[in-house]
């Protein structure tokens, strides 16, 4: 029988759901989605339909276990870092490595044998799993061992370990911590790491009613203080309109899946937002990358082959899909003004800079 969540409280225990309504940024973000404590608090869903944690809530997951089982001897960074990259927080996440003949399961990622490894031998047992690999999906079961495995990395065969043996040793095994098959994903594991906001969704959110939808907007920036409102009450958000030219929104209107989370996040024509994180940092949710990958291509490298999914990959590895761009990377795509002018002068592009 396939696993499917709808609610958090399918896939946690009563003590672990307390304790992310004890968590301020998690109940912040609940309660701003229309959730209430004490009734079933919805998963957030991506544009297929499947279940997915917000890092708000990765983030608190990971402190949580850290704090209860690993108090520092794993850092919370790491284990989000790595269900970033393993399965982009999917709870129902599932990878068949077709040479092993195994598949691993959840958001951290975990072999069958290696969770049961976990528990029988190294007497994890805060979560039973044994016999039954379809617990891996529960979050809390699944950041639980992922921890416990990390520490183990940390500290093999008796020696302490750098940070970069033990995320390479995770990916492709004790054998390959210093192959060069793993180095790839030890520069994305960096790059996650040192960009990892903790965002604040405006239309990822299942919410539960239109009347909950506004109420819940109203009641947010009403709570901020006055140094943070802009005119209208806008809580200081940078919009669309202001970065994108009326035919390229148009387009962005016209995509199905933009219209779907724009209109339910109460977006308007002439003012939609972007999404900001906690830092008020503006950035693109994964269906508004995927739409503009999408139009620009089909507007101008129709006949080039690249494919939307590439550049949306790109984006999130070099700036977690920030407009502005993340440290010395200008922009969404990473590109600095003088190869955007050689690009220019030598291709002609019809977008002027």
């Amino acid at each position: 029988m396939a696993v499917s969540f709808k609610y958090w409280d399918e896939c946690v225990d009563t003590l672990d759901m307390e304790a992310m309504w004890l968590d301020p940024d998690v109940s912040s973000e609940w309660i701003n989605a229309g959730e209430v404590k004490g009734q079933k608090v919805h998963l957030s869903r991506d544009p297929d339909g499947q279940p997915y944690l917000t890092q708000t809530e990765m983030k608190a997951v990971a402190e949580i276990i850290v704090r209860r089982h690993f108090l520092s001897q794993v850092d919370p960074d790491m284990i989000c870092s790595i269900a970033e990259l393993e399965s982009d927080r999917q709870l129902l996440t599932t990878h068949y490595n077709k040479k092993a003949k195994e598949t691993t399961f959840g958001i951290m990622q975990i072999l069958p044998k290696t969770a049961e490894w976990l528990v029988s031998e190294l007497g994890y047992r805060t979560y039973e799993v044994e016999g039954n690999p379809s617990l891996l999906y529960r979050p809390f079961v699944s950041v639980y061992l992922g921890s416990a495995y990390l520490k183990w990395l940390s500290n093999y065969d008796q020696k302490e370990r750098n940070e970069e043996f033990v995320v390479r040793a995770y990916k492709g095994g004790i054998k390959k911590a210093s192959h060069k098959s793993t180095l790839t994903y030890w520069r994305q594991y960096l790059s996650v790491k040192q960009s990892l906001p903790s965002r604040k969704h405006f239309g990822h959110r299942p919410l539960l009613t239109d009347a909950s939808a506004s109420t819940s907007a109203s009641a947010s920036v009403s709570s901020l203080p006055v140094s943070q409102m802009t005119e209208g009450g806008s809580a200081g958000y940078v919009y669309w309109d202001s970065r994108a030219s009326p035919e390229d929104l148009e387009e962005m209107w016209n995509h199905s899946e933009v219209v779907k989370e724009w209109t339910k996040s109460g977006e308007k024509r002439g003012k939609v937002r972007f999404s900001h994180d906690a830092e008020k940092r503006p950035y693109l949710s994964r269906v508004e990358i995927k739409a503009v990958a999408e139009i620009i291509l089909s507007k101008h490298f129709s006949t080039r082959r690249v494919k939307p999914t590439v550049l949306c990959a790109l984006a999130e590895v070099v700036s977690m899909r920030f407009v502005n761009g993340v440290g010395a990377w200008t922009g969404i795509m990473g590109i600095d003004y003088p190869t955007t002018l050689w690009l220019y002068n030598l291709f002609g592009l019809v977008i002027r800079i």
